[in-house]
């Protein structure tokens, strides 16, 4: 883990008191059910094009509130976010519920878990 500012992750912690988090399974899970939700990778377009989660959609965390409303009309549907460990997407979320969407979620453990537990990744 990365020594990140205590600052930064005290930040982290206030979004996570309005977003709601999800695991890596229950994501895998809901992927294999079929569920109708949008991932979106909110990671920097160099980490990627290295790898990211097949059927993700990338909005970097700098650019999404500019570009989320293009590709999610509906703000009812569900959501999940995901960055590397779980930070700048629970960040994120917290922004783009201000917008208005209702049902956003942070993946905890990021890209990073979602690898270590050999899910399928893909590349550009």
């Amino acid at each position: 883990m990365k020594n990140h500012n205590l600052n930064f992750l005290e930040l982290v912690e206030s979004s996570l008191k309005n977003v709601r988090e999800c695991d890596i399974h229950q994501v895998k899970a809901n992927m294999d059910n079929g569920e109708d939700f949008l991932l979106i990778d909110v990671r920097e377009d160099r980490e990627w094009v290295q790898g990211h989660i097949l059927g993700a959609e990338h909005l970097g965390k700098g650019i999404i509130e500019r570009d989320i409303g293009n590709l999610v009309v509906d703000k009812e549907k569900p959501i999940i976010l995901y960055c590397q460990g779980g930070f700048r997407s629970a960040l994120a979320g917290e922004s783009i519920k201000k917008m208005g969407y209702k049902n956003v979620f942070s993946m905890s453990g990021g890209f990073g878990d979602w690898v270590n537990n050999n899910y399928p990744v893909g590349k550009p």
